[in-house]
């Protein structure tokens, strides 16, 4: 089991999972929602995940004309978990506190869209768009 809190401790979540595959997005709705080169994400079965406190706390920002959203904390400006798609959740890694000590990045995504600064590591998969089918 991870849990995980945003930088206010106002929101809290559990994931009844241990994670090891951290995804890395390059994107430039990524780069402009984080401040930094992308966000570190891990992806759970929503039915492994639950909201424990805070979730009144929670608002969200869904970029006009895609389907990308990001929720956010309405105190600390935290991003926060959301649905990645239909049966999943991606949780920004920065938040899991504990059953995190099995992460490593397994996939960069959208390397073609990546900053000119970010030079991407040796470790993972990288993928010019979303993950190659």
């Amino acid at each position: 089991m991870a849990l995980g809190s945003c930088n206010c401790g106002g929101v809290t979540f559990k994931v009844e999972k241990s994670q090891s595959d951290v995804y890395l997005c390059h994107c430039s709705i990524c780069r402009k929602a984080t401040g930094a080169a992308g966000i570190a994400v891990v992806v759970v079965p929503k039915h492994l995940f639950w909201w424990t406190a805070g979730e009144t706390l929670i608002t969200h920002w869904a970029k006009p004309g895609h389907d990308w959203q990001m929720n956010f904390c309405r105190i600390c400006g935290s991003p926060l978990p959301g649905d990645n798609d239909e049966a999943n959740v991606f949780i920004p890694v920065g938040f899991l506190s504990d059953g995190t000590k099995n992460l490593k990045v397994a996939h960069h995504i959208w390397v073609g869209s990546k900053a000119i600064w970010d030079d991407v590591g040796e470790s993972g998969v990288q993928h010019l768009e979303a993950l190659d089918q």
